[in-house]
């Protein structure tokens, strides 16, 4: 019996560690391993040193050391083969988001040829000037594509009465939309879907549109606006009620009052940088104010006098369209620089960040310029295209490694595919017998490229490649993101938990691209912050050794 007490004991101890072992022989290989610490070289053992380019190593929090990347110029090349183009992989990084800056966060690795279109990329998403919202504040994108042809748009509705889908942004894992509604007893209202039903969370104000939507200290914030139609060749809203007053949202449906702005009857844009919300005047006298909490704002001054309207964000600069002229303008957190007027534009509308450079739409040609910076005293815009026989170029948001824009008077899709060439996707708002068709308002959302109408006043989405979302504001500080592909899904964990998969797609897709292995820039800008503990798997990694590389994030 002691024997036999000894045996069993010695039997179940032998299944015990088998069962450890085939465990830890599930796990991929560790193809390389950046601490990131006081260099790049690959402390896996294979050799896979990476490359500097201007990243500096620095302590922060209790993370011992950590790469601290510019936002501006900084990244690192690691060697291709760290990553598998045909299979299962996964990548794993600890990232510290600066707070109070004034620059999108950018992207965390990239290999993805835009002139294909194939390839992978993980990055931070914030969307500001998207024509007049903040449509996106720190969400995270993972996604791939293979060169592959736009899907069918899925045409989500119109709201509630809605000629005009005027504001998106994504908040707290929903989308919301504000509209403009014209009658005399209606009113622009905001609507919360969450990936498969629209929620009406009521009117904040009289006046007839939520113009402008924007997150801010982890808060929805919605301006208000009389919107004048007559501006979109529309016969004029009969609701009186002028706008200019900011609200903040309370679950699950009650709004705040954030004050009036002085002599605002509409409110253009919002957006937050360096830790403030701003806030811009759509209509005359010009305005420009910043907010101090409760229901104070503070007037800042407008360049010359003019008005500013769509407002960007871009390398430590706040930058604002115009509608008084056709130029861009930038804002420092003190004064203002005129940065010229654009050939033959008479208004200005709208900014994204693309591979690390700013770019501007504009009326009446419908072209897109890219900012050449300053030299001796002059700005630089060179121009990238127009869009078919459009007008007006509009909103301008980064999806899935590709620039996309919207349009008038038609109301369609447009995706940038380098040089010149705008490619049209999608024709949205089919209205018949009206002057003007806009696709007004932009946003990423679980995976897919929304759009907002006039005058239809409907939602429309797309999913182009396969892309996994996390679609809340991710705080200051650190954070773990790990993007793993797995058996023909992706899968984006943050802080250890799984926030979202992508559609399906084959196993053995292949990503191969054209394109170097970047860490610290990628589809939308230069990474600004810090990373650490940096891993490449050849395969997919599991859940538990997701949470077990979580960990501590040096908070």
């Amino acid at each position: 019996m002691n024997f036999l007490r000894r045996s069993s004991g010695w039997l179940t101890a032998v299944l015990i560690l088998a069962t450890a072992g085939q465990l830890a022989a599930a796990e991929p290989k560790l193809l390389a391993h950046y601490p990131l610490a006081e260099d790049a070289q690959d402390h896996s053992g294979n050799g896979k040193h990476g490359t500097i380019h201007g990243v500096q190593f620095t302590k922060q929090g209790r993370l011992p050391q950590s790469a601290e990347f510019d936002g501006e110029a900084s990244w690192i090349g690691v060697p291709d083969a760290v990553l598998p183009t045909g299979g299962d992989f996964s990548v794993s990084a600890k990232v510290y988001l600066e707070p109070n800056t004034g620059d999108v966060p950018g992207d965390i690795f990239s290999r993805y040829d835009p002139k294909t279109r194939r390839g992978v990329q993980l990055g931070l998403h914030s969307a500001h000037g998207v024509t007049s919202s903040q449509s996106q504040l720190r969400t995270v994108e993972f996604g791939i594509d293979n060169g592959s042809t736009p899907g069918k748009w899925t045409d989500h509705g119109r709201l509630g009465n809605a000629v005009l889908i005027y504001s998106m942004a994504v908040h707290d894992g929903s989308l919301f939309a504000g509209t403009c509604e014209a009658g005399v007893k209606e009113a622009g209202r905001v609507f919360r879907f969450d990936g498969t039903t629209w929620h009406d969370l009521g009117a904040p104000d009289l006046c007839n549109s939520v113009s402008s939507l924007a997150v801010y200290d982890g808060e929805l914030y919605a301006a208000v606006s009389r919107y004048r139609l007559k501006g979109s060749s529309l016969a004029e809203s009969d609701n009186p009620n002028m706008g200019g007053r900011v609200y903040r949202w309370e679950k699950p449906d009650r709004w705040v009052s954030c004050g009036q702005l002085p002599e605002v009857e509409a409110i253009n844009g919002l957006t937050v940088f360096k830790g403030k919300l701003y806030a811009s005047s759509m209509y005359a006298p010009a305005g420009f104010f910043r907010y101090e909490g409760g229901t104070s704002w503070t007037a800042c001054e407008t360049p010359e006098e003019k008005r500013v309207e769509a407002l960007g964000v871009y390398n430590g600069h706040i930058y604002a369209t115009g509608y008084d002229e056709g130029a861009v303008y930038r804002y420092d957190g003190k004064s203002w620089e005129h940065l010229g007027v654009l050939p033959e534009a008479t208004q200005t509308y709208g900014f994204a960040v693309w591979r690390g450079e700013l770019y501007v739409s504009e009326w009446p040609n419908a072209r897109v310029y890219r900012f050449g910076g300053v030299k001796d005293g002059a700005a630089k815009w060179d121009l990238v295209g127009h869009f078919g026989e459009e007008k007006e170029s509009m909103p301008l948001l980064v999806y899935n490694g590709q620039m996309y824009g919207g349009s008038l008077p038609t109301g369609e899709v447009y995706r940038f595919d380098g040089g010149q060439d705008w490619k049209k996707i999608v024709r949205l708002d089919m209205t018949p017998d009206v002057k003007y068709r806009r696709v007004w308002s932009m946003a990423e959302y679980q995976g897919k490229l929304f759009a907002g109408t006039l005058p239809a006043g409907r939602v429309h989405s797309v999913e182009i490649g396969h892309v996994a979302t996390h679609d809340k504001t991710l705080e200051p500080g650190w954070h773990h993101l790990a993007a793993v592909r797995e058996a023909g899904q992706l899968k984006l964990y943050v802080d250890g938990k799984l926030s979202s998969t992508s559609s399906s797609f084959a196993a053995d897709l292949d990503l191969a691209a054209d394109a170097p292995l970047q860490v610290g820039f990628g589809s939308r800008d230069y990474f600004r912050g810090r990373m650490a503990d940096l891993r490449f798997y050849g395969g997919a990694i599991s859940a538990e050794t997701v949470r077990s590389l979580s960990g501590d994030r040096g908070q």
